[in-house]
């Protein structure tokens, strides 16, 4: 049976890889494991190890407990949509090979959130 927990801790190792720009096989075969092993570790249906994560987390350059953030707070569909969409519009930022374009695209999105939070 999968755990509420090693689903969570999956979806934040998934959400992180894609904010990287990586894809399963890319990080799978840095940590020297199958594509199909982390798919596992982000579905949850596979509990990951704490050395593992650990590895995982130097790879993804984030530290291990970014893993369990959230936790509380996990489970409503509004925050897993919002994490979903989070990480598409990131890869698609991270697919854009003009750097100049992408960084064009990051001031105007960090002008915007400004602009929100002032307006606030």
């Amino acid at each position: 049976m999968v755990h509420p927990v090693d689903v969570h801790v999956g979806k934040k190792i998934r959400e992180v890889r894609l904010l990287r720009g990586l894809t399963q096989v890319k990080v799978a075969e840095q940590l020297g494991l199958s594509f199909q092993q982390l798919q596992k570790y982000e579905t949850g249906y596979n509990r990951v190890s704490a050395s593992k994560m650990f590895e995982i987390a130097q790879l993804l350059n984030v530290q291990p407990g970014y893993f369990f953030e959230g936790l509380a707070d996990a489970g409503t569909s509004e925050d897993e949509a919002m994490d979903e969409r989070t990480a598409k519009a990131a890869q698609a930022l991270s697919s854009i090979q003009d750097v100049k374009v992408r960084n064009q695209i990051q001031s105007m999105i960090h002008e915007l959130a400004n602009r929100q939070s002032l307006s606030a």
